[in-house]
C-alpha cells in the first residue's frame, strides 16, 4: 500500500483567546499553515479571539493546532478550544479573512 493512501484527512475549528489580536497572529498562523501544507483560513473575531478553520493531513493539522497554543512571539495565549469541523469546499490554500 502506498504511503499517501494511509494519510488521514481532518478538519478542525480552532478558537484562540488571550492577547492574540494586533500581534501578527493571523499572518503567523497563515505562514505556519502554509509550511505544514494545511488549507483553510484565519480571522479576528469581534470579541478579541482569533478563529481558524484548518484541514489537511491529520498530523499537519494537529501540529498547527499545537502551535496555536503559543502563537507568535508577542502573543499571550490564555485558552485554545479545538473542535472537529467540515473542510471548506474547493479551498486548497490557507488565507486570512
Amino acid at each position: 500500500m502506498r504511503e499517501w493512501a494511509m494519510m488521514t484527512t481532518v478538519a478542525r475549528r480552532i478558537l484562540v483567546s488571550g492577547h492574540v489580536q494586533g500581534v501578527f497572529f493571523r499572518q503567523s498562523t497563515q505562514n505556519q499553515a502554509r509550511r505544514l501544507g494545511v488549507s483553510g483560513w484565519v480571522r479576528n473575531l469581534p470579541d478579541g479571539r482569533v478563529e481558524a478553520k484548518a484541514w489537511g493531513e491529520a498530523e499537519a493539522v494537529n501540529r498547527l493546532a499545537r502551535w496555536c497554543h503559543t502563537g507568535p512571539a508577542n502573543a499571550l495565549v490564555t485558552h485554545v478550544d479545538i473542535e472537529d469541523a467540515t473542510p471548506g469546499p474547493g479551498v486548497t490554500r490557507f488565507y486570512i479573512r
